[in-house]
């Protein structure tokens, strides 16, 4: 009688094991799993509100079981798309730190049904590898921000240009429209080097030319926080900066503190970029997942940039990043 009883509870047991099991896997069936590749928040203030954007969107509440990974280098972001796949999420969406590289672990997800979406910055890959793309157009950001400063007609123009983490789409964008004028000899470039948007590099750079004495009047730094490093070296010079000043100063992204230095009349002019692609990218996949189809394979978001000398308050209350 004794195991007769032991035999019952037994199959009781895995009855009920079996029971919650199955229990859990319908609970988590109702989450769709998204991996999230993307930069650091510290790299700039625009990444960190890129990227409270998407810990907004992505959340439990609404329907998602969320992994993210954050890295500057190309080289852990394929590593990380490369353990999403083994981990089967349904999509992955990726902000990619380089441009290229990407095919082969583009291909395996694909391979393995999973969805990739682009957002932030473009890859040099073949479309049918990702669903869809919600971007900015880097080179337009170039091309308006060349344009606008063409527009100041300054007698010569002496660049310092300092750029972004090399390879990525924003520095790629940023950087070509300036290399054009420099090729032309419209403008004649100072100096072009990397700070990967980093501040206290920035100013190392702009130190380095002041110390050599080279002659600049325009600086062209492709991310806010890079310009803020520019000016600090400017500052510590006694070199003076801004409307009807020594130098031009030239930042992108928008943050509200270096929108108010336009306003000051401390920098000229500030490229926005748009951080925010986390609804538009929950909004497509929920069409996917009620079976319907994509409007638009890639979506750009609208900016403009903004000058010194017709910024408003109500310009940085309505497009400033941050506080």
């Amino acid at each position: 009688m004794g195991k007769k009883v032991l035999l019952v509870l037994t199959v009781i047991a895995v009855l009920v094991s079996s029971l919650f099991v199955v229990g859990c896997k319908k609970e988590d069936s109702g989450l769709i799993k998204v991996g999230i590749i993307n930069n650091p928040p510290a790299e700039s203030g625009y990444r960190a509100a890129n990227v409270a954007d998407f810990e907004k969107v992505f959340t439990k509440e609404n329907g998602y079981a969320v992994s993210t990974f954050y890295s500057l280098k190309n080289d852990e972001q394929l590593n990380a798309a490369s353990q999403f796949i083994t981990n089967k999420v349904d999509y992955i969406l990726l902000s990619a730190a380089a441009t290229d590289g990407w095919d082969s672990v583009l291909k395996s997800a694909k391979e393995a049904g999973i969805k990739v979406f682009l957002f932030d910055r473009m890859l040099n890959a073949n479309p049918s590898l990702y669903e869809a793309a919600v971007v900015s157009d880097m080179a337009q950001q170039g091309n308006t921000a060349v344009a606008w400063l063409k527009a100041q007609n300054l007698p010569e123009y002496k660049v310092i240009h300092i750029q972004g983490a090399m390879g990525s789409d924003a520095q790629i964008g940023r950087t070509a429209a300036l290399d054009k004028e420099f090729a032309a000899g419209t403008m004649k470039k100072v100096v072009q080097q990397t700070a990967t948007w980093d501040e206290a590099e920035a100013k190392k750079i702009v130190e380095a030319v002041i110390n050599s004495k080279e002659k600049f009047n325009v600086i062209y730094a492709e991310n806010d926080g890079m310009a803020k490093g520019a000016v600090a070296a400017l500052d510590a010079a006694g070199i003076t900066h801004g409307v009807d000043k020594d130098v031009i100063v030239m930042g992108f992204d928008c943050n509200k503190w270096a929108l108010r230095e336009l306003l000051a009349k401390n920098w000229n002019y500030d490229g926005q970029c748009s951080p925010f692609q986390a609804s538009v990218i929950d909004g497509m996949i929920k069409t996917l997942e009620s079976g319907g189809k994509l409007a638009s394979k890639k979506v750009i978001s609208e900016e403009k940039g903004f000058d010194a000398r017709t910024i408003t308050q109500k310009d940085i209350d309505t497009y400033g990043l941050g506080d």
